[in-house]
């Protein structure tokens, strides 16, 4: 079949790799427009588009697919089927039967479980013991579409989210790869969604990182393996300027420390909650790269008793 493919960040390249590969042809690669990165805030292409110009397949990179230069450049495409992966662009109603077999995608979430940008981070967020990929055919509303595969994946207990996200995109690609190959031989047919269980995704914000301390441990510990590595979980020193933080460990041996109040030694950090204290692994302070907390607090001198997130 001829396919377009769309995706934009590095979880794409998986799926991307395995549909070059294959019997099919990819003629074509969506994706979005170079973006500013890096402290000199330089235009860079997405990981997507460096693979696909390597791999000598043309790149689109419309701002909006609403452009109508870019619906006509699809549609010249005469394409079988489009695939996407992360585009992280809305595709059009207009443009969603132009395929002749319509648009596939490929979602990290066990639909209708997690449907929207971010199911990945809030399946560990709330505790999810197992959790998968789909692949669906795209309609108007949000990961509604019909299913055509599933797969499942156990979220292991100190999964973060981006070691999660790098399993079932490398699992999922080759869920995508079936999808498009039992279309090919017209053997495949989709099924629509359950109307109950559904739960929606959200992309996490700055705010969504922030620790909060007067929660149990469970939740501090979900809540920054979620956030990680984007968008990056977070709380305030003891002097009010913000410190990121890598996962922490909850620590039911130690003795309990008020919500936010640091004890110091040699060995480790720990901080209160409102359960049992957690040990923070890695931090860094504002402007400078992750380091061991045990190295952080050697430098800074907090007291015992000083407080994370009262600023």
């Amino acid at each position: 079949m001829r396919l377009l493919f769309a995706g934009t960040p590095e979880v794409a390249l998986p799926s991307l790799a395995r549909l070059l590969a294959s019997e099919h042809e990819v003629v074509a690669v969506l994706t979005r427009p170079d973006a500013p990165a890096g402290r000199g805030r330089r235009l860079v292409p997405s990981p997507v588009s460096v693979a696909a110009q390597e791999a000598g397949v043309e790149v689109l990179t419309p701002r909006t697919l609403r452009d109508p230069e870019a619906a006509e450049r699809i549609a010249a495409l005469d394409l079988d089927l489009a695939a996407v992966v992360a585009y992280g662009g809305l595709v059009p109603a207009g443009l969603l039967d132009v395929p002749r077999h319509g648009w596939v995608n490929l979602h990290f979430s066990l639909l209708p479980a997690w449907r929207g940008a971010a199911p990945v981070q809030h399946a560990l967020l709330h505790g999810d013991e197992l959790t998968g990929a789909t692949t669906f055919r795209l309609e108007a509303g949000l990961d509604t579409g019909p299913v055509y595969g599933t797969l499942t994946e156990e979220v292991r207990p100190r999964d973060t989210a981006g070691e999660l996200l790098g399993r079932l995109a490398e699992a999922g690609s080759g869920l995508l790869v079936a999808t498009v190959d039992g279309l090919a031989a017209g053997d495949l047919v989709a099924i629509p969604q359950p109307a109950d269980d559904v739960s929606l995704a959200p992309r996490l914000t700055t705010d969504d990182a922030r620790v909060r301390w007067e929660h149990p441990a469970t939740a501090v510990d979900r809540r920054v393996r979620a956030c990680t590595p984007a968008p990056g979980a977070w709380t305030t020193d003891p002097e009010g300027a913000r410190l990121k933080l890598g996962p922490v460990v909850p620590r039911p041996d130690a003795e309990p420390l008020a919500p936010g109040a640091l004890r110091v030694s040699r060995a480790e950090v720990l901080v209160g909650t409102a359960t049992d204290p957690v040990q923070l692994g890695d931090v860094a302070p504002s402007g400078r790269r992750l380091m061991p907390a045990a190295d952080w607090a050697r430098g800074a001198r907090p007291d015992d008793g000083a407080v994370l997130g009262a600023g």
